[in-house]
């Protein structure tokens, strides 16, 4: 992409062109503008929409859900509170951590939170039965 650009740029700072000074100018301009569109496009706005959906999941995180850490620990949420979680990783082993903490991968962000209720249920059935 920078190949592309260089040779734009050198074209630019040369002698003034035949038009009246404005045409090379007002196509760089454009080509400025079209550049700030595309890394928008496929760059800033896809992110803004992952950061959204991940503070969702993070907010419909309830008691009994299983949750793993940015650090790798597995373990069962016990309590909820504003900016933390207080999460149980063994039996009696309890530790509390902030909400930013919580990772989610591709799958879990794309599943819908309607069918992380009926898997939760249809767990707590099963561990009913046992």
């Amino acid at each position: 992409m920078l190949n592309i650009v260089l040779p734009l740029l050198q074209a630019g700072g040369g002698a003034a062109p035949a038009g009246g000074g404005m045409g090379g100018g007002s196509s760089m301009l454009i080509f400025l503008l079209l550049m700030i569109l595309i890394f928008y496009f496929f760059m800033i706005r896809p992110q803004q929409k992952k950061q959204k959906k991940i503070e969702e999941a993070r907010n419909s995180l309830q008691r009994g859900d299983k949750v793993v850490t940015i650090g790798g620990i597995h373990g069962k949420i016990v309590d909820v509170k504003d900016r933390t979680f207080t999460i149980e990783i063994a039996r009696d082993v309890r530790i509390e951590v902030d909400k930013a903490a919580i990772s989610f991968n591709e799958a879990e962000l794309n599943s819908k939170p309607e069918s992380k209720k009926e898997e939760k249920k249809e767990e707590e059935k099963s561990e009913d039965n046992e």
